[in-house]
């Protein structure tokens, strides 16, 4: 074995020994998983520096009306999906758009891939774009792309072209290696060959959209001169005016720089009368709604948006939000979101996405109270607010907003766990089953729930409820059962001048397995019951409270009667009070007072 050899075999033998890694690392993703977070002082970020505006207005300025909705879930939405919709998915997609009634829809990139543009053609085909309706196409700053996308809008009554370029300075230095005066040469020439292009159009009214990819990462001065600069080109009037929008591409700032740098650009540009000046903002800080409704104050006409906040990254602004906020303040958002549970089916199925329980206005959560405090105050408002008009202001304590106006029920408000207190379990018994509780009773039967979700350690469903409280109350048959129960009324005697006659009762009770036959009179048949029972040396107790009314409607109704005992004893030993409470269901009010009795006196043998 030569000495080369030897070196090429010990060194294969060496690699075979090492273990090979789980997941290799691309030289990126070794960097990045070696970094650490810095402290005091960082000097990897900077702020991001303040726009000068002496006299802002947007401070005090309201929203009293909306914007122009630009809907563009089937292309900023649609890319950022990791199985993009499908023809016919875009097809359902872009109804849905319709029929919540967005006027103008975004529907993709025509130039970029054979099923955008399919898409662009079936729509014209099948005729499904309304005539109050323009669809946007989105398209580069190039001559092949502009040209396909041309191609795509034939039959179109109207579009918008949406040309785009990146300004910021890191894509000039990095991406494009062009200076400012090159950014400003590739936007002009694509604007000069749209506008041709359109001229040569037959039968589609085109309106012309120009982003600074990067806005809120431009400088503001040369966000405004390259806006200007294709301005110049297109010659907007203020009778055909253009779109100018403005986008937070990536969300860097606080919001309210982004109102100061909309405020800026629309206080400083030539011809402002000539252009609507569109807002697309991501969410990338949390803050895209906080940030697109501070632009609107700064001065925007126009809003671009997704439904539940799909696209790249963190998300597209939420238009169901910053719509349903306006709602809230009194102002109509000119969107239907009456039916917002149908909305999300559409948007869950065609994109495969999830709406998070907590997605304001939409998630399973939003309208749920957990905290004992807030579910009392819930119940009441929510009585509170029955009583009163359709039309009366709306003032229920923790819902901002009627869920019934985006056609969303009550059902779940409600929903307990072992922080809950007596007000929810009352709410969730009554408006889920029909049971009006007497207000002491709430306090024994929360207490009751609550350990058992505490005990479960998870939120109890309302069948969970009432199967509990049927197992306390409605079938607790030991140590007394009744058998029987039967009334008659003993006429007074001739001398008892102005006595009604008693009413006496033949009972029979299995009593710890025993079957006991018991009589009793009274002034009613629970009166005599409660002698028939103290005569058997059941007690000695009196009856607290009584309650009654009908579970449904109709002849075949049952009715749910409540008794509150009080044990005697308790009282004449100088003890605290202690009472219980029994329910009862039947079909005779009469047989479920008496069945109500049994519950209680069950409940209090079993040391409740």
């Amino acid at each position: 074995m030569t000495a080369a050899f030897r070196v090429i075999f010990v060194f294969f033998f060496f690699v075979r020994l090492q273990p090979a890694p789980s997941f290799p690392q691309t030289r990126t993703s070794a960097m990045l998983a070696k970094t650490d977070m810095q402290r005091h002082p960082i000097t990897k970020y900077k702020p991001f520096p303040q726009i000068d505006i002496p006299n802002r207005q947007w401070p005090s300025r309201t929203i009293t009306q909306a914007p122009i909705w630009c809907s563009v879930d089937l292309r900023d939405g649609n890319q950022a999906l990791a199985t993009p919709m499908s023809v016919d998915e875009k097809v359902e997609f872009f109804k849905l758009l319709v029929q919540v009634g967005f006027k103008q829809i975004e529907v993709g990139f025509p130039s970029a891939s054979q099923i955008e543009f399919d898409f662009m053609r079936r729509l014209v085909a099948e005729k499904l774009i309304p005539d109050d309706v323009t669809v946007q196409v989105l398209v580069q700053s190039r001559e092949d792309l502009i040209r396909r996308t041309f191609e795509s809008l034939e039959g179109v009554k109207k579009a918008i072209v949406h040309l785009y370029n990146s300004t910021s300075p890191a894509q000039r230095k990095i991406v494009f290696n062009l200076d400012k005066q090159g950014v400003i040469d590739l936007a002009v020439k694509g604007t000069q060959l749209v506008k041709k292009l359109a001229a040569d159009v037959v039968g589609t009214d085109i309106t012309f959209q120009y982003s600074p990819e990067s806005f809120s990462l431009t400088e503001i001065d040369f966000s405004l001169e390259i806006c200007e600069a294709v301005m110049e080109v297109w010659q907007p009037t203020a009778e055909k005016k253009m779109i100018l929008n403005l986008p937070v591409t990536v969300e860097i700032a606080t919001p309210n720089v982004h109102a100061d740098q909309i405020e800026w650009f629309c206080t400083h540009m030539k011809h402002r009368d000539r252009a609507w000046i569109s807002l697309h903002t991501h969410n990338d800080r949390g803050t895209g709604v906080a940030a697109t409704e501070l632009g609107l104050l700064a001065g925007a006409d126009r809003v671009e948006g997704t439904l539940f906040g799909n696209g790249e990254r963190t998300g597209n602004v939420d238009i169901v939000i910053v719509g349903l906020n306006m709602y809230c303040q009194g102002v109509d958002p000119m969107l239907d979101f009456s039916n917002l549970n149908s909305i999300r089916e559409v948007y869950e199925r065609c994109t495969r996405m999830d709406i998070h329980e907590r997605h304001p206005y939409t998630g399973d959560l939003v309208f749920t109270a957990f905290s004992g405090s807030h579910q009392d105050a819930i119940n009441k408002g929510l009585k509170y607010q029955l009583a009163r008009s359709q039309r009366d202001l709306w003032e229920v304590p923790y819902l901002p907003i009627d869920p019934r106006d985006m056609g969303r029920s009550y059902r779940a408000i409600i929903r307990i766990n072992s922080q809950s207190g007596k007000g929810g379990v009352a709410y969730v018994m009554e408006n889920e089953f029909g049971f009006q509780l007497p207000k002491m009773m709430h306090k024994e039967l929360g207490r009751l729930i609550n350990a058992i979700a505490d005990k479960r350690g998870q939120e109890l469903e309302p069948n969970d409820i009432y199967e509990a409280f049927a197992a306390e109350y409605l079938e607790r048959n030991k140590p007394l059962t009744l058998k029987s129960f039967r009334t008659w009324t003993q006429t007074p005697s001739p001398s008892a001048t102005g006595e009604s006659g008693k009413v006496c009762c033949e009972v029979v009770l299995e009593h710890d397995g025993k079957e006991v036959r018991i009589e009793g009179c009274g002034n009613g048949p629970i009166n005599a019951l409660v002698q028939a029972l103290l005569s058997e040396g059941i007690g000695p107790f009196e009856i607290v409270d009584f309650r009654e009314h009908s579970l449904g409607r109709g002849a075949e109704a049952k009715a749910v009667a409540y008794i509150e005992l009080r044990d005697q004893r308790v009282k004449k030993e100088g003890r605290s009070d202690r009472s219980w409470f029994g329910a009862a269901i039947d079909t005779n009010i009469e047989l479920a007072s008496i069945r109500a009795v049994i519950s209680a006196l069950n409940r209090a043998s079993g040391g409740v």
